[in-house]
């Protein structure tokens, strides 16, 4: 093993794989927020991209193979990773590279997740590594895989599925298994209706968190199975997990807190709700998710911006923010901000109020607006006198509410709501 400047051990296991991140779905359930992006490119926690995460999650662990795959409106994504995840060393083998779906095979786009891969099983194969590490491009969390690919070396497995503790209630949205003593699945079901709870719990249930360590070789025969299967719809968590658990070892690997041992930090933040929920947490004083870890830093593109600035310090008109992080670039200008996240270069003008929200980068903010748990996409213009999230019943004439009640605003809402404005 060799031991990184952090002090984590990076092992042959970790040089020896290849990481393939899928990242070319919509995430329709967050709605308008989706309908010129991908959702791994849905901008997160004050200077991110959601794909950032298992990115540096990768390049933290050792893994520095990575192919990406795109498909959905995939160029904000692929723009964001060309400007920030070029700093690998090609001339050692290490790259992140883009897959977008192109017609490999046959003529269909990606059909489903594991045709994503088989449609690119020739690029793969020059690869030629030992095991391949599948990620989910659409979860925020920090994990290392290294420990992960040791626990499946060490169990003999063929493949190994990264799991969770999730709330029964929530667990239909995933793939829920159960598992034996030794941590094998004897049970897999793709976002079942009615999931059952884990053993010695009757309100958590297990659920896969859609990464997958698979041996090469079992990869590469079973993915070519399913493509001669009739009905089959192409998806590891529907099809592939399910057909092997009785001829192959197919082993659970639960997630949990390298220090603590309890339940570890993840998110699917595939809701309006979810998003603005979890980038509020952020603001807390000690947050679940530590962006300030400088042992596993969060690596991203970062604009060059100058810091940022808050002015006026009148009775009435005072430039201030408090509970909140305000990213490099924004302004201030005599207006209160309150348990909010602002990204780079927002302005908020005099005599603004602004609680509980989330303002995407290039937001501008009129004078005399009031704005309550709202989530502003990128470049929105809000007018001067604009009132969010005061009036639910008025907030959905114009935006988008969601079912707690957070009002999302998108530039394409403002230009409808306010045609003679801009």
């Amino acid at each position: 093993m060799l031991t990184s400047t952090s002090g984590r051990f990076v092992s042959r296991l970790t040089r020896e794989t290849l990481a393939i991140v899928l990242a070319g779905g919509r995430g329709s359930r967050l709605h308008e927020l989706t309908n010129w992006r991908a959702k791994p490119a849905v901008h997160y926690g004050g200077k991110f991209r959601i794909i950032d995460f298992p990115l540096s999650n990768c390049v933290n662990s050792g893994i520095r193979r990575i192919s990406v795959l795109t498909q959905y409106k995939s160029h904000s994504l692929d723009r964001h990773i060309q400007r920030g995840w070029g700093f690998l060393g090609g001339e050692l083998g290490e790259f992140v590279e883009l897959l977008p779906a192109q017609q490999r095979m046959g003529e269909s786009w990606y059909a489903g997740t594991a045709d994503a891969v088989w449609q690119n099983l020739d690029i793969i194969r020059r690869h030629n590594p030992a095991y391949v590490l599948i990620l989910a491009g659409d979860h925020v969390y920090k994990m290392d895989y290294g420990t992960m690919l040791a626990a499946h070396v060490e169990r003999e497995a063929d493949i190994t599925v990264g799991c969770i503790e999730v709330p029964l209630e929530q667990a239909s949205a995933f793939g829920v298994m159960n598992i034996d003593t030794d941590n094998r699945i004897t049970k897999f079901q793709e976002k079942p209706r009615n999931p059952e709870p884990m053993p010695g719990s009757d309100d958590q249930a297990l659920a896969s968190m859609g990464i997958y360590v698979f041996n090469t070789e079992v990869l590469f025969r079973e993915l070519l199975n399913d493509q001669n299967l009739p009905g089959s719809s192409h998806d590891f968590g529907k099809d592939i997990i399910p057909s092997l658990m009785k001829s192959h070892r197919v082993m659970a690997f639960p997630f949990r807190d390298p220090i603590t041992g309890g339940k570890a930090y993840w998110r699917d933040v595939g809701t309006i709700d979810s998003l603005w929920e979890a980038n509020l947490e952020l603001t807390g004083i000690t947050p679940e998710l530590d962006l300030y870890d400088s042992e596993w830093p969060i690596w991203t593109y970062q604009e060059q911006v100058p810091p940022a600035k808050f002015v006026f310090d009148d009775e009435g008109r005072r430039g201030n923010a408090v509970d909140s992080m305000i990213a490099g670039g924004c302004i201030v200008s005599g207006a209160q901000v309150h348990h909010s996240l602002l990204f780079p270069r927002v302005r908020v003008h005099s005599y603004s109020e602004i609680t509980d929200s989330v303002l995407f980068p290039r937001v501008d903010v009129g004078r005399n607006c009031r704005i309550r748990r709202a989530l502003i996409d990128r470049g929105c213009q809000i007018p001067p006198g604009t009132v969010i999230g005061f009036d639910p019943e008025e907030d959905k004439k114009r935006f988008h509410v969601s079912s707690k009640g957070v009002v999302m605003v998108t530039p394409e809402m403002l230009d409808e709501a306010y045609p003679h404005v801009f």
